[in-house]
């Protein structure tokens, strides 16, 4: 069977640090290369209004993060994300872009038949990403949103710990997702390149307490925090809830104490355990029980979420019925996500 050729479209650090490393532990795919912007594609229409000692700086400095991609993974430099997604020498694009941009050249490469592995989120708003995914569905391509984690080991670990009565009846969900400020100029504070706690941290709540209450989830409360100084939401918190009564609470944010936990409150026992949705490739996350005074530890399976996440995608484009799972799976995810904007009433 022939490999699925895949390049990149922009020289992010998660391209080179995480996407690339993975990928090439991959069978199903070969990778070509990296494309970097044209001027116009970074500065828009009006890039010749542009201080060009600024701009030919920057388009520099772009070219030399591809190049250092080359160097470390080979393939080719292609100039201009445009020209990579509309190459035949590729069947499939990763997109690595800040999230305002994702909607774009996600639609570009679609029209021109390319499959398309997205960074989260996988847009703005639930319009954008219905419309994606039709897009998708009627090309008969693959379209697979990168929450990498979902396929993580420790994830199957903790829910048999939980099913197989550990900890008695579940009472309660915590889910705890935040990191400290980073520089001003990290995208994630930007509200014109997609910024925003909720798009960012907020994602990765929303989609585990799914995974864990099921698709039927219902979304029953949920705030928006701001900072002085920042224009977009840096800390949020919600409620969820199942059909069959069991809530999740839910707390975000972009200027916090780092915290990347779950704890699972039941009849008999307390469940905790810190990076279930960051956990590098090869980290073996511990965990702890609780039952009253007695606590037990214990090491969850180390893994490679970043790959098995590749390898869903390769599934994406090789099996029908796979692909249009996975178009359900974005949609729910994208559905909480505007549920969410609408009751916090995000600015």
């Amino acid at each position: 069977m022939r490999k699925i050729r895949i390049g990149v479209i922009c020289p992010s650090e998660i391209a080179f640090r995480r996407f690339l490393p993975s990928l090439q532990k991959s069978k199903d795919f070969e990778y070509v290369g990296v494309s970097y912007a044209t001027d116009e594609e970074w500065f828009g229409e009006d890039w010749c209004n542009v201080d060009s000692e600024y701009r030919n700086r920057m388009m520099t400095a772009e070219r030399e993060k591809a190049e250092k991609f080359q160097k470390e993974f080979g393939g080719d430099v292609i100039k201009g994300y445009g020209n990579m997604a509309g190459t035949e020498q590729v069947d499939a694009v990763y997109l690595p872009l800040p999230p305002a941009l994702h909607y774009k050249w996600a639609k570009l490469a679609l029209q021109f038949g390319k499959h398309v592995f997205v960074e989260k989120p996988s847009t703005l708003c639930m319009e954008d990403t219905q419309r994606l995914v039709a897009l998708a569905e009627q090309k008969e391509l693959a379209l697979h949103e990168n929450y990498m984690f979902v396929f993580h080991n420790q994830i199957k670990a903790v829910s048999d710990i939980i099913n197989r009565g550990e900890i008695g009846d579940v009472r309660l969900y915590r889910i705890t997702f935040g990191f400290p400020q980073r520089a001003k100029t990290d995208f994630r504070y930007n509200k014109s390149l997609g910024g925003g706690a909720l798009l960012d941290a907020g994602g990765y709540t929303i989609k585990l307490a799914t995974m864990l209450l099921g698709d039927d989830v219902q979304l029953t409360s949920a705030t928006a925090g701001y900072k002085s100084g920042f224009g977009v939401d840096i800390y949020g918190a919600a409620t969820m809830e199942s059909s069959n009564d069991i809530v999740a609470q839910l707390a975000f944010g972009m200027d916090n104490d780092y915290r990347c936990d779950l704890e699972v409150w039941g009849s008999k026992g307390t469940f905790s355990t810190t990076r279930i949705m960051t956990a590098p490739d090869g980290f073996a996350p511990s965990y702890t029980i609780k039952k009253n005074q007695e606590v037990e530890k214990g090491i969850l399976p180390a893994d490679d979420a970043f790959l098995k996440s590749i390898e869903h995608f390769g599934l994406c484009v090789r099996d029908e019925e796979v692909r249009k799972s996975n178009y359900q799976v974005m949609l729910l995810q994208e559905r909480l996500v505007e549920e969410y904007k609408q009751m916090s009433k995000l600015q």
